[in-house]
């Protein structure tokens, strides 16, 4: 029988509580009876990658469960499993709309595209390539992201190609290549089955990716051998169930990976075999020094003298050190809380650093395995080079070799291509504050909630002409839009995702999209044929037609996606790249010789980090560094911001779900039990919480979750934009913002 919203509702509720026991999450709730079919494809939340099967009745998406197949095994969070009503939200943009006396309104397809075409084209012919640009999004397909990087880097010769995984992911992106040489995680899911330690850090596991600390907490329930440390300025879920629980102050996470590392270190524990064989060590300004060196780099960060910085007891964190190192597996989970930082490449580089100075790493259990945001940001926005300094395939604009790789594979004159990057994001909208990028096509994002400071780039988006392709009406941006195309929308046209763990998976097509809707390739090669592309540049009917050649393009890289074919996607719930042949099953484990393609089978050594010219991955010595805004004095406390489980980014699709958006209405701030007493501040009283940029009023939530001096705000809000108070530095490698400090003040209203 098919039960109640209401009740499903409160079984999802308790199955949040006893996810830390290990209990699965959601599981279908739909009879099979009832299903005219089921079409498989993939969540379209989190970077976790849940496959799903759509239950379709009557042409209409009914229900969702869990794919048992994918690697999910069946299991969904609440988010996930209550997808079907964010298809049919009265909210749905369903025809063009363009804006005519400060409104927009409902267009032809013909009259927007024109329109469209027209604007772009004045700004090309006035001013050249600089003055256009596009912003995607790690939530677009592989198939649209590949597609739009191309129209404007082959077609447009414009490489301001950005998207919102420079917001959250471009750190993680630094810190791999930086190590490895390559972007994206060595490791798998798989590895969560076999690790007997977990290091947590910046990463509120429970809530931003629950079925992965679902997957977590079964193996801890499993095997009572198994330790979790989790490393966070906050007492969330996620620390409910760790054995060592660092209750750090933020913005000292290097000190504290560093000091690991001493104790590792000076207590022996680290495998000299590995180190010495697969290992360079390098100095901040890129020295090449002996492991000796390292040792005494590390000598000023002796847990003793770290404690005064960051608020965690010295044998807390030997504890830690320990523990990492003496386990049998060890895999490393972290997200925004190490990726939004201003040294957030570094932050990554120092967790590499454990694994690589330890011999953690490429084998079961043994990895550094970041967690993504978003459902396509590594699989559509890293992998295809949707990024300013990207190309496809983890090739780099300022490479001549990979520029004229990519114009032999797309029909290009040699040395055609743009061989200067374009604008990352937050370069991006500043140059539409001064007027020089004029016109900007957006895909499937909202930045206008989404980016810090957002009041300052106001200006910017009311200058430039703004072309968006959005299915929502009611997302902030919409108000800054000149045209607006109406996508079809997740199940309603076909594509690929790929997650987390290296897995790309099929979203099929489970229904026909609403009015004039069209999917996003469609829309993007008509409006390139109006700007002026070339046709022959852009040959495709279909995403059918965009994942072939993306297979051919990825096929003379180490990403080699050649035995990805549709038809296998079609078949199975998802594989992991490196992938080279049909037969072949996907790749668990890189970089180790037997495991990983991409290393002849005759090479001598195990390992074999073949991104860097010498096969030789890297440990950084990389220093302490404090947030660009850290509190004191007229700002005396911390600000940071997140997700809560039931809500997702900006709540365009959330806050469809009349169930989530009850439990969920508005933002909050908490605020520790201490501070609300010394200010007078009761559970549920309005507090002002002012930045140097802004102030605003919130519900206080008053608890022991964050520490004397640290509050914390949610930024799914639309109507409490909590990004109106963030700070925009932005980390010099990755050019990420440091969304997670800033400085304020909290006063009762």
């Amino acid at each position: 029988m098919t039960i109640s919203r209401r009740h499903f509702i409160k079984q999802a509720a308790a199955a949040s509580v006893f996810m830390a026991l290990g209990v699965p999450v959601c599981k279908a709730n739909a009879a099979d009876n009832t299903i005219d079919s089921w079409v498989k494809g993939v969540c379209r939340y989190c970077g976790t990658g849940c496959g799903v099967m759509v239950g379709v009745s009557n042409g209409k998406v009914v229900t969702v469960k869990g794919d048992p197949n994918n690697h999910n095994q069946g299991i969904l969070c609440l988010k996930g499993a209550l997808l079907a009503p964010v298809i049919y939200a009265k909210e749905r943009v369903t025809k063009p709309l363009i804006r005519k006396n400060g409104t927009l309104v409902e267009a032809s397809w013909d009259e927007a595209l024109d329109l469209a075409a027209s604007k772009f084209k004045e700004a090309l012919d006035s001013t050249g390539p600089d003055s256009v640009a596009y912003y995607g999004s790690g939530q677009a397909l592989t198939e649209e992201t590949y597609l739009a990087s191309k129209i404007f880097k082959a077609g447009l010769k414009s490489n301001n190609v950005e998207g919102n995984p420079r917001l959250c992911m471009a750190s993680a992106v630094g810190g791999y290549v930086s190590t490895f040489g390559k972007d994206e995680p060595m490791g798998s899911y798989q590895d969560l089955d076999a690790a007997t330690c977990f290091f947590i850090i910046g990463s509120n596991t429970s809530e931003c990716h629950p079925v992965l600390f679902r997957r977590i907490a079964a193996r801890k329930q499993n095997d009572k051998n198994v330790k979790i440390i989790v490393c966070d300025p906050r007492r969330t879920n996620t620390s409910r169930i760790a054995d060592l629980h660092m209750n750090m102050k933020p913005g000292s996470d290097l000190a504290i990976l560093n000091s690991m590392a001493y104790v590792i270190v000076h207590e022996e524990l680290d495998d000299y075999r590995f180190h010495n064989k697969y290992v360079n060590f390098m100095t901040n300004d890129k020295q090449k020094v002996d492991f000796e060196a390292y040792k005494a780099f590390l000598q000023d960060y002796k847990p003793e003298d770290v404690e005064p910085l960051c608020g965690v007891p010295a044998a807390q964190i030997r504890e830690a050190a320990l523990t990492f190192a003496q386990s049998t597996a060890t895999t490393s989970l972290w997200c925004m809380g190490i990726n939004q930082r201003i040294r957030g490449v570094w932050a990554n580089n120092l967790i590499h650093n454990l694994h690589l100075i330890t011999g953690k790493i490429g084998k079961p259990g043994s990895t550094p395995l970041s967690l993504t945001g978003q459902p396509n940001a590594c699989g559509g926005v890293r992998d295809t080079g949707g990024l300013s300094h990207l190309l496809p395939a983890g090739r780099v604009i300022a490479k001549k070799e990979h520029r004229n790789q990519l114009e032999m594979q797309w029909g290009l004159p040699q040395d055609s291509l743009n061989p200067k990057p374009g604008l990352h994001t937050m370069a991006l909208f500043n140059a539409m504050n001064e007027g020089k990028v004029k016109t900007l096509l957006t895909l499937c994002t909202n930045p206008a909630q989404s980016l810090p400071n957002i009041k300052k780039y106001e200006e910017g988006l009311k200058k430039a002409f703004l072309v968006s392709i959005e299915a929502f009406s009611d997302a902030i941006s919409m108000q800054y839009a000149d045209v607006v195309f109406p996508p079809a929308f997740w199940v309603e046209r076909r594509g690929v995702y790929g997650c987390t763990e290296r897995r790309y998976a099929l979203v099929e097509k489970a229904i026909d999209p609403p009015g004039e809707c069209r999917p996003s390739v469609n829309i993007l090669v008509e409006l390139a044929k109006r700007i002026g592309v070339d046709p022959n540049l852009i040959p495709y009917e279909n995403s059918d037609d965009v994942w072939e050649e993306w297979r051919k393009v990825s096929a003379m890289t180490p990403y080699n996606f050649a035995g990805i074919t549709r038809e296998r996607l079609i078949k199975e719930s998802g594989i992991l790249w490196p992938c080279p042949t049909e037969d072949h099953p996907g790749t668990t484990i890189r970089y180790v010789r037997g495991e990983d393609p991409n290393i002849p089978e005759d090479y001598p050594d195990k390992y074999h980090f073949y991104g860097k010219p010498d096969g030789r991955a890297i440990v950084w010595m990389r220093p302490q560094k404090a947030a660009a805004e850290p509190a004191g004095g007229e700002f005396p406390f911390t600000l940071t911001t997140g997700r809560v489980i039931d809500h997702w980014h900006t709540a365009t699709m959330t806050g469809k779900v009349p169930e989530i958006a009850r439990s969920f209405p508005h933002a909050y701030v908490e605020v520790n039990t201490k501070d609300a007493s010394r200010m007078g501040i009761n559970h549920g009283d309005k507090v002002k919480v002012i930045t140097r940029r802004g102030d605003m009023l919130f519900d206080a939530r008053v608890g022991d979750v964050c520490e004397p001096g640290l509050v914390f705000v949610p930024w799914f809000d639309p109507e409490l934009v909590v990004n109106e108070l963030t700070i925009d530095a932005i980390d010099p490698g990755s050019k990420q913002p440091e969304f997670k400090i800033c400085a304020c003040r909290v006063e009762k209203a």
